[in-house]
């Protein structure tokens, strides 16, 4: 391979884990997804789906941040579904659970279950094909929470089992007692982001064939508005790349997430249906080495050894 040789491309869909549903390489979050106007809100939805989306990253805490009730979110995506039921059909939904209000985790198996049928209520639904554990319980054994998430599965209740904001050894102790396979993780990962790299969590999920979705890829709005020098540099080497192919920084910013070798799925967060329109131009921009290398050196703040 030469120096200007270019690294696969991701394909817009891919399987969302060995032998489950093909999903959209970016998924859209709902964070963000509030406020009492369900037409509005069936909107937002719609925008995603006509952008290709397919995968949709909710959890049953988005709610407070927005000044909203624990749940909100899933129960304002339970009203747009049961406004327009035909919608369910197009999505692949994945929620998450284990964060309980002044507690703050719990990942043992009673409440787990209890949890999932919370969730599953709210949206209106009997299945979703991705239940993550939202934070790690320290205070849970993973035999516990293995078997939680295991009667669910037998249930019909959840296709599939993932973890966010978990260690790599904490996934692998978790995985120790489970019988299901935990097919996803959901780091933090962004160009501002980059621990992921180093500290275990995206070998893990190469050696395990595990999905990777990268929650706030856009660091927080940081890229969008850099306010430092380190924000400030990763902008500019983003910048050079989306002035390449006619696309936004944010643009830029998803594709050199999805180039990792993982195929990370990027989730994004926009609420605002201009900017959801435009989540295929992800697919545009095509990385070489040294220019990854170069939004990477960015954030580090320092050469590579």
């Amino acid at each position: 391979m030469t120096a200007m040789t270019h690294l696969p491309e991701p394909a817009p869909s891919r399987p969302l884990h060995e032998g489950g549903p093909a999903v959209s390489s970016v998924a859209w979050g709902m964070w963000r997804f509030a406020g009492d106007d369900v037409a509005a809100a069936e909107a937002r939805v719609g925008a995603a789906l006509d952008a290709g989306v397919t995968l949709f990253d909710t959890a049953d805490i988005y709610g407070p941040d927005n000044g909203e009730p624990f749940g909100a979110a899933e129960a304002l995506l339970g009203r747009v579904l049961a406004r327009n039921p035909a919608l369910a059909a197009r999505m692949v939904i994945a929620t998450k659970g284990g964060i309980v209000m002044g507690v703050p985790y719990d990942s043992s198996a009673a409440y787990l279950a209890s949890a999932i049928d919370a969730s599953l209520r709210r949206m209106g639904l009997e299945h979703v094909a991705l239940w993550q554990i939202h934070r790690p319980d320290m205070l849970a054994h993973p035999a516990e929470t293995a078997r939680a998430l295991e009667a669910a599965h037998r249930a019909g209740k959840i296709g599939a089992i993932g973890v966010s904001n978990f260690t790599a050894s904490q996934v692998a102790a978790l995985a120790a007692h489970s019988p299901l396979p935990i097919v996803s993780c959901q780091p933090e990962f962004s160009p501002l982001a980059i621990a992921p790299l180093t500290d275990g969590v995206l070998d893990q999920a190469l050696a395990g064939s595990m999905t990777v979705l990268a929650w706030s890829p856009l660091g927080g709005g940081r890229l969008g508005d850099p306010r430092d020098d380190r924000a400030h540099a990763v902008a500019r080497a983003l910048d050079a790349k989306a002035a390449d192919y006619g696309v936004s920084r944010a643009a830029a910013a998803y594709s050199w997430i999805m180039a990792h070798p993982t195929r990370a799925i990027p989730i994004v967060g926009t609420q605002t249906p201009a900017r959801i329109a435009e989540i295929p131009d992800a697919y545009k921009p095509r990385w070489t080495r040294a220019d990854w290398y170069q939004v990477l050196v960015a954030s580090m703040g320092e050469p590579l050894p």
